[in-house]
């Protein structure tokens, strides 16, 4: 009797639920990477107070977490920026100090850009923190560019979606 390979399973998001919460808290990152990206615990409080306007979401491979997404909406006008769209993006990117380099991160932040189409937006805003060290580089590759503008001490940079 043959036997034929096993397919290797593929990356998918789930939303974080009571059966798989423990997974989402104890996920974490390189420790020097921790000053860069808030812990996940935060990130699902915050999600929490925002609701529908945060989406958090478990990047799975197979029955294994490997990373965090959380992505924002915004569809409101702010009359202090005047001309400016709205903005939806990639709000916090976690990923498993053992899972890094295999491309879920990659998978995560299409992921986060196919929901905003599937929105109605056309761009995807990222702040991060500008340091030699940070992950600046990483969203360059993916095509954001910087806008020039910051948010608090973070940069922000945009990726068209056309």
């Amino acid at each position: 009797m043959s036997t034929s390979p096993s397919v290797p399973p593929s990356p998918r998001l789930e939303p974080v639920t009571p059966a798989n919460i423990d997974a989402a808290l104890e996920l974490k990152v390189h420790p020097d990477q921790e000053r860069f990206v808030s812990p996940v615990v935060k990130s699902l409080a915050e999600a929490y107070a925002h609701g529908e306007a945060a989406w958090p979401r478990l990047i799975v491979d197979g029955d294994r977490t490997v990373g965090f997404v959380m992505a924002f909406f915004d569809v409101t006008f702010h009359p202090d920026r005047p001309g400016d769209l709205p903005r939806s993006g990639l709000w916090r990117l976690n990923i498993a100090a053992d899972a890094q380099g295999r491309g879920y991160g990659r998978f995560a932040v299409a992921q986060v850009g196919d929901e905003i189409r599937r929105r109605g937006g056309s761009r995807v805003t990222v702040t991060y923190v500008p340091d030699d060290d940070g992950p600046g580089a990483f969203y360059a590759k993916l095509g954001f560019r910087p806008t020039g503008e910051f948010s608090g001490d973070q940069a922000v940079a945009e990726l068209d979606l056309d």
